[in-house]
């Protein structure tokens, strides 16, 4: 048998080139690596911790199931579903808050950061709880994280050992697989992380070519006219030659080489026309995708996912005494 993998993307509203790149990028060569059997989800339970309009959720929810389907995620190769038609990782979630310490979630980052931002709630609280059942549930050997998750996978082992040396050997312990995402910074403040907040300065996969040519004309360059890498006194200029690379497929010294002859008008028209191309087969699939067949791709994923959840909460429930 293949390892598993699971992961899952929230539905929070349109995807940026750092969403891109930093999640559905590494699903789909995961997936064509032929290495794993996928399960990727949306979590759109774990979306609703933080504030939202819920007139407006199931229209995120539609557009990124369209979206897994454009990037290249192949329902046939992968397992693709929605978090909330499997109701067992709820389920499975209560009965992992009876063997998480309290303490261990208070220190969660990720939890500091979001609640600052939302306000407190027990549900932002918990959310790892519910990211380990959504990850335990399916036996997963591999969870593919960045930088920023990997303290999530380590509370996921945690609970899988609690559990285990409670009720016995119930659940694997997965190991996390570190992806490498660069770090994409705002075209209009090379200072801030690409971010929705900032939408001026955000590059949106699913805009027009005319939009995104249009943001990278105003991208913020630097003082002098010399293009090269340095983070430190060229964060603009640097910025745009991380994007190129990352979309070229070239290291950053071939990156250098190709765009370093360049002034900064004509730099930016270039990464920008990148852009454009490496996204027009996205953009051009998802507009022939309807929100009805990408339903049908993840509700055929999700009888599957279902099926699996349904056989391990019933060995989870004997070994609880619960049955």
């Amino acid at each position: 048998m293949k390892p598993i993998i699971v992961s899952g993307i929230q539905p929070t509203g349109r995807l940026h080139l750092g969403n891109y790149l930093g999640a559905l990028k590494n699903f789909v060569d995961l997936q064509n690596s032929g290495e794993y059997e996928c399960f990727f989800f949306i979590a759109d339970y774990h979306s609703i911790t933080t504030e939202y309009d819920p007139g407006e959720k199931q229209k995120e929810i539609s557009d990124l199931m369209r979206s897994f389907l454009a990037v290249g995620l192949d329902p046939k190769k992968s397992n693709l579903f929605l978090q909330s038609a499997i109701p067992e990782h709820l389920e499975l979630a209560w009965i992992f808050n009876s063997v998480t310490p309290m303490g261990e979630l208070s220190r969660m980052t990720q939890y500091k950061e979001k609640s600052e931002k939302s306000g407190e709630n027990v549900g932002l609280f918990t959310y790892p709880v519910l990211q380990a059942a959504d990850i335990l549930i399916y036996d997963a050997d591999k969870v593919p994280v960045g930088e920023d998750q990997l303290q999530h996978v380590e509370l996921t082992r945690l609970v899988a050992r609690k559990f285990n040396n409670r009720f016995g050997r119930v659940f694997k312990t997965p190991e996390a697989i570190t992806t490498e995402a660069p770090r994409l910074m705002s075209l209009d403040n090379p200072e801030k992380k690409m971010s929705k907040s900032l939408p001026s300065g955000c590059v949106y996969i699913d805009e027009s070519p005319e939009e995104i040519k249009a943001k990278f004309v105003k991208a913020v360059t630097d003082s002098g006219d010399e293009v090269r890498y340095d983070e430190k006194n060229k964060p603009g200029v640097s910025n745009l030659l991380r994007i190129a690379s990352s979309f070229s497929g070239k290291t950053m010294e071939e990156t250098e080489k190709d765009l370093g002859g360049n002034r900064y008008g004509e730099l930016k028209e270039r990464v920008g026309n990148l852009v454009v191309d490496y996204f027009a087969q996205y953009r051009n699939k998802k507009a022939k995708t309807s929100s009805g067949a990408a339903t049908k791709a993840f509700t055929r994923g999700g009888k599957r996912a279902r099926k699996l959840a349904e056989n391990k909460m019933r060995t989870v429930r004997k070994s609880i005494g619960i049955s």
